[in-house]
């Protein structure tokens, strides 16, 4: 079954977001996807200087000085409500979101494979494309992509009600490298040499790279979302746009809500470790 020879809905989020409002959304398209009957959904995002969280940087021993780190570098930081670690979020960065009815017949390799096929055919002159583990990269995973061994995307995935969401950023502009120094020094603070039951990224910031960098051309976010759109028509898919209702809203008000919880209960455990040094 090819996905993307069906039509789907268009949802351009590149302006005028907060990043718990993107994570909101995803979660709505899968209800709405797996439960509701909607159409798939392609969705594009862009934050601006935030590192987005895992569930397990959540526990970091010193997570509050960590996230010192960042607000001290300019950064702002929310937990996430899908898998992986940390990521680094800015203008340069593009994320796209896959969202579709799932139901019994997508594994998760096969949805990570989805991705994996839009990303080639968006950089089909740009060589091979790996999708291996980077393993000294910042959120290391089995579909972290590569060019020559540098990392310059990951991709998690989640899944509500039937719906999957499969979500990747990509290293569009910029320094990579400089992207991985601030994780690295961000669970250098968090860590402070503690040891824990799970095992944080040992990040060498050479290993990661933006697509500028890599394919030695100025890129711009722009631009890959035109590739994006070609990259979509190439594969078959037939674009819409559709407005969003009430009942969506209301929808949509009830994850929002949630990730308000979540990220409150980040700031709590913090206060609670202050309290307890």
């Amino acid at each position: 079954m090819n996905l993307f020879h069906d039509e789907w809905q268009y949802v351009d989020h590149t302006t005028g977001l907060q990043p718990m409002q993107s994570f909101s959304f995803d979660d709505t398209f899968c209800h709405l996807t797996g439960t509701l009957g909607w159409q798939s959904v392609v969705r594009t995002w862009v934050h601006q200087h935030v590192v987005i969280l895992g569930i397990h940087d959540s526990r970091l021993p010193h997570l509050k000085d960590g996230i010192r780190y960042l607000n001290d570098a300019g950064y702002g930081a929310i937990v996430r409500n899908s898998g992986g670690l940390g990521v680094v979020l800015d203008s340069g960065v593009l994320n796209i979101s896959l969202i579709f009815n799932g139901g019994r017949s997508f594994s998760i390799d096969a949805s990570y494979d989805l991705m994996y096929e839009l990303v080639k055919e968006m950089f089909k002159d740009a060589g091979v494309i790996a999708a291996k583990e980077i393993a000294h990269s910042y959120c290391p995973g089995s579909y972290d992509l590569s060019i020559d061994g540098r990392k310059f995307a990951g991709i998690s995935q989640r899944r509500v009600r039937g719906g999957v969401a499969v979500q990747i950023y990509l290293c569009v502009e910029g320094s990579g490298s400089a992207r991985a120094e601030l994780m690295r020094d961000f669970y250098e603070q968090a860590l402070q040499n503690e040891e824990t039951k799970f095992s944080y990224p040992d990040i060498h910031p050479e290993d990661m790279a933006s697509l500028s960098e890599l394919l030695q051309v100025e890129l711009t976010v722009e631009d890959v979302l035109f590739k994006l759109l070609a990259a979509l028509k190439s594969l078959g898919a037939a674009l819409t746009q559709k407005e969003m209702t009430d009942e969506v809203w209301s929808l949509y008000n009830d994850y929002f809500d949630r990730m308000i919880e979540r990220n409150d209960k980040m700031i709590k455990n913090m206060k609670d470790v202050s309290n307890d040094a």
